[in-house]
């Protein structure tokens, strides 16, 4: 059965049309999957012939037609030519296309879902509650126990997989909302991932919130009272766990093969090294949804939209990952 891969395209005044257009025409050629672009079909058409791409693009009309890569504009009206950046209507419509997309997920016609970058200030100034496309899509699946994993490659082929056990909250919350409970289940994630990758073990290691995970007490006790416990909480249902590590040193050891994801406690302890080594090659991935959705590890990038230097070397890699996950779930 050949797969088909969903593509929402995101803000249309960002990179998000030009690096899915590119990935897209770049993947094509590898297998026989079946890709929808899900956004604007004039835009999707202008950024196309701007960049040159031999990449035929049909209107969609339905699941059983012949053609390897299509269109859907799930909204009646198309989007105007030049949109300044940021526009309320480009943050309307990716909204538009990213429920689509996933209601597709739902329905299950779509084995996966790639999501091209938003921006949550000017989603957040059309008047819509969002705090970013995982916490939507968690909403709109009604998953309650999902997590982040971010995870790419270095140039020697070293992994890191790393799975967030809080996500968007300011540093100083942090404390509070970190836990054990999320902690848990970040590390069952985490595993879970591992297993849905077919890799031949699932170590996780989990890092401490403070400085040398606490030394002991003298830097603060969340390591002793929540990371602890649930570390042993998870090792008692037979999980490889490893933990609580310092921060500064796991990421190391994650990167030589000693761990095989790392949970982190908040967003930048697991991000910084991960896009330190994986800038171009970073993948964001939605665990515990009913469906797959993958995601490029970078924002809408305005600077430098329509000019047709993106790289696309993210969404590449989300596309591979997606694809990859839907051939080991079939």
């Amino acid at each position: 059965m050949t797969g088909w891969i969903g593509i929402s395209l995101g803000d249309a005044t960002g990179i998000g049309p030009e690096v899915a257009l590119k990935a897209v025409a770049a993947e094509v050629s590898r297998d026989n999957t079946r890709y929808l672009l899900i956004g604007d079909t004039r835009e999707a058409e202008r950024v196309r012939q701007r960049l040159g791409l031999n990449l035929p693009l049909e209107m969609f009309s339905g699941y059983d037609r012949p053609g390897r890569c299509f269109i859907a504009n799930p909204s009646a009206e198309s989007l105007p030519a030049d949109l300044p950046a940021g526009s309320p209507a480009a943050a309307r419509a990716a909204v538009a296309w990213l429920r689509d997309g996933a209601e597709r997920c739902l329905r299950r016609e779509l084995d996966a879902l790639v999501t091209a970058p938003v921006n949550k200030e000017t989603i957040i100034r059309t008047g819509q509650p969002f705090i970013g496309q995982t916490e939507f899509l968690s909403e709109l699946a009604r998953a309650g126990r999902t997590a982040m994993m971010l995870l790419g490659h270095d140039g020697h082929g070293r992994w890191l997989r790393v799975a967030l056990a809080t996500v968007h909250v300011p540093l100083k919350s942090v404390p509070k909302k970190l836990t054990g409970a999320k902690i848990e289940l970040a590390i069952e994630l985490a595993a879970q991932a591992c297993r849905d990758l077919q890799l031949p073990r699932a170590r996780v290691a989990v890092c401490g919130l403070n400085p040398h995970a606490g030394e002991g007490g003298e830097f603060g006790d969340e390591e002793i009272k929540v990371i602890g416990p649930a570390i042993l909480a998870t090792q008692q249902r037979g999980l490889d766990v490893v933990g609580p590590l310092s921060g500064d040193t796991v990421f190391y050891y994650a990167l030589r093969g000693d761990f095989d994801a790392v949970v982190a406690a908040y967003h930048d302890q697991g991000l910084a090294p991960l896009k330190a080594v994986a800038f171009d090659t970073g993948v964001n991935w939605t665990l515990g949804l009913p469906f797959i959705r993958t995601s490029p590890d970078h924002g809408t990038a305005y600077g430098i939209a329509g000019k047709g230097t993106a790289n696309p070397s993210s969404m590449i890699a989300a596309i591979r990952l997606a694809k990859q996950l839907a051939k080991n779930k079939r």
